[in-house]
């Protein structure tokens, strides 16, 4: 079979063609499968969650209407189906509006990622990673490993897009507070 745009594959499956769903499937299925493992920690959940994804998105797909990209699509059916699977989790995180956080710079990037021994600053990013709900992993996990706009994350995660760069905003805040934390555990 001839490679498509992800436009004509989804035409020919609403034609009957249902094999080429297959296409889609390979296409798609290892970044969201990815992107769920991050949200939801748990690689056996994640296998399922994303097979649910992808009986969802063809049960689906004709009220696809192509305002934004398949992939995009597809990315909001997953993140809504691992959030909600982290919520019946009853999982306790710390939303970043409640957290008390010490001053951070508006660029904390900077200090982050500072030449100064990177490794261990890199472990405690992915340690602090781990210390965000689910839903604020998947919003800075989407902007920065995954590429996608504010525009995307606004249509994933059904925020407007000034609330996605704000939530980023705060997110990467805690993150460094998170990370100096850290610092100052091991130093002490």
């Amino acid at each position: 079979m001839e490679k498509m745009s992800d436009t004509a594959y989804i035409e020919k499956i609403l034609n009957g063609e249902t094999d080429c769903f297959a296409r889609l499937l390979e296409k798609y299925s290892k970044q969201v499968f990815s992107l769920i493992v991050k949200i939801v920690g748990n690689r056996e959940d994640a296998e399922e969650l994303t097979q649910d994804v992808f009986v969802k998105a063809y049960n689906s797909l004709s009220r696809f209407r192509g305002e934004s990209s398949f992939s995009t699509w597809v990315y909001r059916i997953a993140y809504n189906l691992a959030i909600s699977a982290t919520r019946k989790r009853n999982l306790v995180f710390i939303p970043v509006d409640e957290l008390p956080l010490p001053y951070v710079p508006d660029e904390p990037d900077e200090i982050l990622f500072g030449d100064s021994d990177a490794d261990r600053r890199i472990d405690f990013l992915n340690c602090a990673l781990e210390r965000l709900s689910p839903d604020e992993r998947a919003i800075i996990l989407l902007f920065y490993r995954e590429d996608k706009s504010m525009e995307e994350i606004a249509v994933i995660t059904g925020l407007t897009e000034t609330n996605v760069k704000t939530k980023i905003f705060r997110i990467r805040k805690k993150l460094y507070a998170l990370i100096v934390g850290m610092e100052g555990e091991i130093k002490n």
